[in-house]
């Protein structure tokens, strides 16, 4: 299985692509996909059939996946992208932002 750096919670900027710019927190990843859901970016229209979920249908506004290498995490302190490391501290393995040395 493969360890991607961007996880659940995680604040990002989207670099590449249609909504290049937007911020937005991780509300999913897919493993296997190598996607992620960004919430409040890549918005697509679905037309749902209706349903007891749903009673009246229609057409339905939701986030759509976006690759996980059109996303950089945002770092805590200076609010920048920056990429991700990890490094052993009290003897654990810990996520660390590279650009200000701080545990993500």
């Amino acid at each position: 299985m493969k360890k991607l750096k961007i996880k659940t919670g995680d604040t990002v900027r989207i670099i590449a692509g249609d909504h290049k710019g937007t911020e937005g927190k991780v509300m999913r990843v897919n493993l296997e996909k190598n996607k992620a859901i960004v919430e409040g970016a890549n918005m697509v229209s679905k037309h749902e059939k209706p349903s007891a979920k749903n009673p009246q249908g229609g057409i339905v506004k939701k986030e759509a996946l976006i690759h996980i290498s059109n996303l950089a995490l945002i770092d805590g302190k200076s609010g920048d992208t920056t990429r991700v490391g990890y490094e052993m501290r009290d003897g654990k393995k810990v996520r660390v932002s590279k650009k200000s040395k701080e545990v993500i």
